[in-house]
């Protein structure tokens, strides 16, 4: 599917339909530049401040939503990398990051369920799926990093986790750094009883998802 562009005076923004996991933060936003239910055109750039617009966007927590701002100040990488765990949800990174060497938009979300069927992103089966998972996860001891940012390489694994190492903060669903790593694996399949981090589980259920 390719990405809907609507252009304003000020500001471009981009959508990605396959990337959306429907958080619904930009028509609970402003419903006037996104328009719910719309037949025809839905995106409305030219509808508020071009930075209200520019706000709204980087709630996006999958990077579905992107913007393009006339005078080039566009987004640009976080000065904390971070991933939320989220409530019965997927892992929403926040970083300059790949995918299997894929660069990606600077938030990403990435499924945790093992139900996709767009792994490793997000496709929110995990709602009809009924998947549950904290979003608190134990808080462990961890030492500050000695970087906060930089390129972060997430790897997923064949029939396996996604194996990831850069600098990053594991922060819970209402923002409690919980962890700091430089290298971690994250549980795909689901059934890890240790989550959101591998214990094995994949090799026991018979997890099966592409990966190197």
């Amino acid at each position: 599917m390719a990405i809907e562009t609507a252009r304003g005076q000020r500001i471009a923004i981009h959508f990605d339909a396959v990337r959306c996991v429907h958080s619904r933060n930009c028509v609970l936003g402003n419903p006037k530049v996104f328009v719910p239910n719309a037949e025809g055109e839905w995106l409305h750039p030219d509808a508020a401040s071009v930075e209200e617009v520019e706000a709204i966007v980087r709630s996006c927590p999958s990077g579905a939503l992107t913007f393009e701002r006339i005078d080039g100040n566009d987004e640009r990488a976080p000065e904390v990398n971070t991933v939320r765990v989220r409530e019965n949800g997927p892992l929403a990174f926040h970083a300059e990051c790949t995918v299997a060497g894929t660069p990606q938009p600077y938030r990403t979300t990435l499924c945790r369920c093992g139900l996709s069927q767009n792994k490793p992103y997000c496709d929110t089966r995990h709602k009809e799926g009924g998947f549950i998972a904290t979003g608190e996860p134990a808080e462990q001891a961890s030492q500050p990093l000695s970087s906060r940012n930089g390129l972060l390489a997430i790897e997923p694994q064949k029939n396996g986790p996604l194996k990831v190492t850069g600098n990053l903060e594991v922060v819970s669903g209402t923002g409690h750094t919980v962890n700091r790593v430089t290298e971690t694996w994250f549980c795909r399949c689901g059934q890890s009883k240790n989550k959101p981090y591998c214990d094995g589980s994949h090799r026991k259920v018979g997890f099966v998802a592409e990966g190197a």
